[in-house]
């Protein structure tokens, strides 16, 4: 059984974070581990507070499954602060290991989740990662990122790393879609599926980014993890289970049934 490691915040609601990157681990067949770096008291309408974990203990548990388990792939999610970014560089800066990149610091409901003065800090995680996946809103801020923004999109190109960019919308045949754009090898490589009218979508960028860990880990490209990923999402969406009273968690074991069908 491959071994999957999440770095990343923990979502008392149980949608997103560490609990969904371990929900999608387990049901693409892998055995995940997973580092907390912060405690949040959140739920379906939004985060109410956040607790920073150590940074020394953030580096004790990396270190302890490191030692123990032969990891196949490392997502990194919620970081928070300079300090976390600091001692998460400092352990996978040597590893051999893929590394998926979820810059997390701006949710799709607008609340930040990282200290203002880390953000360039965060940057400085790129030239570890194999892959990063930043929404449109982390884009914008990180990259200065529209479509049609080409100063941007050649910055983009000049990383270290591969990147795609989630949660864009396109009308193509008269129907909205929901795209991602992968940019590698001076080009880019177009992901779609139909865009569903639902507020059913907490968690579905960390679920998207360890969506893509898994299929690495399974032996897939990175284009293959993507697509794999993509409609995971989508089934795992179609079939939320429409709970609580805002952005509503997604059905992963759900979603992956969907996939074999």
């Amino acid at each position: 059984m491959k071994v999957a490691l999440t770095i990343a915040g923990s979502d008392s609601s149980g949608g997103a974070g560490i609990q969904a990157d371990l929900k999608t681990f387990e049901a693409f067949g892998l055995f995940g581990c997973s580092a907390i770096t912060v405690l949040t008291a959140q739920n379906t309408t939004g985060v109410t507070d956040i607790y920073e974990i150590s940074p020394d203990f953030v580096k004790a548990q990396i270190e302890a499954v490191l030692k123990d388990f032969d990891v196949s792939v490392i997502k990194i999610g919620m970081l928070f602060s300079n300090e976390i970014i600091d001692v998460v560089k400092d352990v996978i800066k040597n590893l051999d290991i893929p590394i998926i990149f979820d810059p997390v610091f701006i949710s799709k409901a607008g609340s930040k989740l990282l200290n203002d003065d880390a953000v360039e800090n965060l940057k400085s995680l790129f030239q570890y990662s194999t892959l990063i996946t930043p929404n449109l809103f982390e884009a914008k801020a990180l990259f200065d990122y529209e479509e049609l923004n080409k100063e941007a999109i050649e910055k983009i190109h000049s990383l270290p790393c591969k990147v795609v960019i989630k949660n864009d919308k396109k009308i193509k045949d008269d129907e909205l879609l929901s795209l991602d754009t992968l940019f590698h090898e001076e080009r880019k490589s177009l992901f779609y599926t139909k865009l569903i009218d639902t507020t059913n979508t907490h968690g579905t960028g960390c679920s998207f980014s360890s969506a893509i860990a898994a299929n690495i880990a399974l032996g897939k490209s990175i284009e293959s993890s993507i697509e794999v990923a993509k409609y995971f999402i989508y089934n795992a969406v179609l079939n939320a289970p429409n709970l609580g009273h805002g952005m509503g968690p997604i059905a992963h074991k759900k979603g992956y049934e969907c996939l074999k069908n």
